[in-house]
């Protein structure tokens, strides 16, 4: 990939009320929003609303990953302790890795405004050269963990050979060594 290719990310609302039209999907576009205000580097979103479930979830992160290439897919949605809250099982039936340091994060930065946080099963994994990662399900959630995370993402789409993206540094000082 040519340092001037956009990169595809992808975004994944899970969510049956939103599947369903029964209520607008504001959370996705949190996600949208706060890569377009971060990222400086040519990048294109490749956006899906599916239910909730672990076949529905699974099959468009093998979809985003294997057929549309994205570097980084987003998901948000289905991950707490509900019955139809199975996000985390479809992430890991997709990805040949799992990568818990993003669920731990996540968690930490959370539990600092609300005690419910230890309810949330986010977490992150990587299937070929796809990092895929759990968000949670409320705008203004997504913004702090996306603040906590996001830093170590660029580096990590280096090391499993995804399209290379850049931050800007006054929104979010991506870290990679060396620099």
């Amino acid at each position: 990939m040519s340092t001037n290719e956009a990169v595809a990310i992808g975004i994944v609302t899970v969510s049956d009320r939103a599947s369903a039209g029964t209520y607008q999907d504001t959370s996705g576009p949190a996600i949208e929003d706060f890569l377009r205000e971060v990222v400086t580097s040519p990048w294109r979103a490749v956006r899906r609303l599916v239910p909730d479930g672990i076949e529905s979830v699974r099959d468009v992160l093998i979809e985003l990953a294997d057929r549309e290439n994205c570097g980084a897919i987003f998901t948000t949605g289905g991950t707490g302790p509900a019955p139809r809250d199975l996000t985390p099982e479809a992430t890991a039936a997709a990805c040949t890795r799992m990568m818990p340091g993003f669920g731990e994060l996540m968690r930490m930065e959370s539990l600092k405004q609300v005690p419910t946080a230890i309810l949330s099963r986010q977490t992150a994994g990587i299937r070929g050269k796809t990092l895929i990662v759990n968000l949670p399900g409320r705008p203004s959630s997504i913004r702090m963990t996306m603040q906590a995370v996001f830093p170590a993402v660029p580096y990590c789409l280096d090391l499993i050979g995804a399209g290379r993206i850049e931050t800007d540094p006054a929104k979010c000082k991506a870290f990679r060594p060396g620099k």
